[in-house]
């Protein structure tokens, strides 16, 4: 099996895709500052083919160290919160993400050139297609568009073109992974995150799943919505997203190419929040709602093409809405009595 460098490996979707890669007996060796969660501990810690290194993505020279004894590399690393941190923090998000993963291609430019590393996989976002305006938004669709109109969008677009820009001048193979409204477990409150009210519920996450599960543990009724709640989202497990980033690393067939990783099934808000909302609640309890002014930068559809994916890479996302919930709310449950979220 290869031997696989993963920044950002102590993250919310770097979780799942260190414990997909171990699954399948690569050897790993993670990358983080922790500078999202602050330390914390992963099932993985103590794995005998993983290895920690606390340390910054943007040290060129570090990351070039460590892709040298690598076969892959999944760059995961960025500065990313729910929808307020792309409010509170636009010139953050954009100004540290670009260093990282202009750190990343030089490192991988570099180490590529000495013969081990075979291709970086590239974690990019769904934020791409922010300012599509027919769907389902497709592979290509992203250069065909207006920019996103948020920094955090319109970064991990420029992501993209780094990756097309390394393999153009330097010859470095790439791959690009495009997930979608990702849901699991392993989110915390985040250092720096700025606390929004939402009636009277303090939010610190500004995720939809974690905020409205929040909100009906404690007892808020009527369920306050952002936005009219006919925002269309694509609620993907965490655990299907690495299996399909982990794939894409793989497949012959995914080399200097981009794919969607999501569900197939569309769910909009208003019936994310009614589903949480019974089964918290029971069938008894009248599902009642109001809707708050959402954020600028709530998008109304985010719609994949999942067909490439599957065709390409064989890749579906299978795990349900009802089964996902099922995992999440009692460990969101957790947190919240914990004081973690």
């Amino acid at each position: 099996m290869s031997k696989v460098l993963v920044s950002g490996s102590s993250g919310f979707i770097g979780g799942y895709v260190v414990e997909e890669l171990l699954r399948r007996g690569h050897e790993v060796v993670g990358v983080d500052n922790f500078s999202k969660y602050g330390p914390i501990a992963k099932s993985y810690d103590s794995h005998p083919a993983y290895r920690l290194v606390e340390a910054d993505a943007r040290d060129v020279g570090l990351m070039t160290d460590l892709l040298r004894g690598c076969d892959h590399f999944i760059a995961g690393a960025a500065l990313i919160g729910g929808i307020s941190y792309f409010h509170t923090y636009a010139y953050d998000l954009i100004a540290a993400n670009e260093r990282i993963i202009a750190a990343s291609c030089d490192a991988a430019i570099a180490a590529h050139r000495e013969g081990r590393l075979q291709k970086v996989t590239y974690v990019s976002s769904s934020m791409v297609f922010e300012s599509a305006t027919s769907w389902p938004s497709y592979e290509g669709q992203e250069r065909e568009i207006p920019p996103p109109l948020s920094s955090y969008g319109f970064q991990k677009l420029a992501v993209e073109y780094f990756a097309r820009a390394a393999h153009q001048q330097y010859g470095l193979p790439y791959t690009i992974v495009r997930p979608f409204n990702c849901v699991g477990i392993g989110e915390q409150r985040a250092v720096g995150e700025v606390e929004i009210l939402s009636g009277n519920i303090k939010l610190a996450m500004s995720h939809v799943v974690p905020d409205l599960v929040q909100k009906v543990i404690k007892g808020q009724d009527p369920l306050r919505i952002l936005g009219d709640g006919n925002q269309i989202r694509h609620y993907t497990y965490g655990g299907d997203l690495a299996r399909g980033i982990v794939t894409a690393m793989e497949h012959p067939k995914g080399l200097n190419d981009d794919f969607n990783l999501s569900t197939a099934t569309s769910t909009t808000v208003l019936e994310l929040a009614e589903c949480i909302w019974r089964k918290l609640q029971g069938p008894e309890v009248p599902f009642r709602y109001v809707c708050d002014e959402p954020f600028e930068h709530d998008v109304q559809r985010r719609v994949p093409a999942t067909e490439k994916a599957q065709r390409v890479l064989g890749f579906v996302a299978e795990t349900s809405l009802d089964e996902m919930l099922d995992e999440v709310i009692p460990w969101i449950a957790k947190a919240i009595a914990d004081g973690s979220i």
